[in-house]
């Protein structure tokens, strides 16, 4: 479909790979509404962007900051679920109030998006619900157990959510990206290696991001996995924890 035609609400478009793929949606003329929590960053506003302030982890504030947002951008018909952060321990050191803050956060908040804006996608259809998951959403790893599970669960709902959405002419992606050069492995004790083929580029998502969208109307992607040629990991000094706190967003 024509991408100067669109109207595309990105999660986490403040930094990262939710920020690369909305410049490169603004790049092919869609209309951006970028949801993140801070847009300090941005030194300007291009045109076509509305960066729209956004914490999605206040589940009990998303109902009726989506619907707001569905009244303002009536026209919305593409929905790029993104936000998140990665949260790696074995899973005794996490507390009970971290074990359910990094399954909200990514998990359950994409589902609150789709849920509030899922009426408006279809009557806007043909429209799309792409969500970046991660290759960790295809096998357990150590420490994982938490991310793991969020991403398993964001797997299987889009699966369902394809099948369900399918007769609206809502086409449904998950892309699963490895380890991508960002703002992600900044609080974390391991990140890629250096070299380029150790790491994917927040340009090289949101090109496949835009392969999804530009794609004709009756085609689906259902899942694509992303991964560097060669997976080299680097691991560090353990950042201390703070207890009852999870890092920040970072997606």
């Amino acid at each position: 479909m024509n991408l100067a035609e669109r109207s595309i609400l990105v999660t986490g478009a403040s930094r990262g790979i939710g920020r690369a793929v909305t410049l490169r949606l603004l790049e092919l003329g869609s209309k951006v509404v970028g949801c993140g929590r801070d847009f300090s960053q941005w030194d300007d506003k291009p045109e076509g962007f509305c960066p729209t302030p956004l914490d999605l982890s206040r589940l009990d504030e998303l109902p009726q900051a989506l619907q707001q947002i569905g009244r303002s951008h009536p026209h919305l018909d593409g929905l790029i679920c993104n936000a998140g952060a990665g949260h790696f321990a074995p899973l005794e050191e996490f507390s009970f109030p971290q074990i359910r803050q990094s399954i909200e956060l990514n998990l359950l908040q994409h589902i609150f998006v789709v849920k509030a804006l899922l009426p408006l996608l279809k009557r806007n259809a043909p429209a799309d619900v792409l969500f970046l998951g991660s290759e960790s959403a295809r096998a357990g790893g150590p420490k994982g157990s938490l991310y793991c599970a969020a991403k398993f669960g964001l797997r299987g709902f889009a699966q369902a959510l394809r099948k369900d959405c399918a007769s609206a002419g809502v086409r449904v992606c998950l892309i699963n990206p490895g380890m991508v050069d960002t703002d992600f492995f900044s609080a974390l004790d391991f990140r890629p290696g250096q070299a380029e083929d150790s790491f994917l580029r927040p340009s090289d998502v949101a090109q496949a991001v835009a392969m999804v969208l530009t794609a004709p109307p009756g085609t689906v992607f259902d899942e694509i996995n992303l991964s560097p040629l060669k997976k080299v990991i680097e691991f560090r000094a353990k950042r201390k924890a703070v207890p009852g706190k999870l890092p920040p967003e970072t997606s």
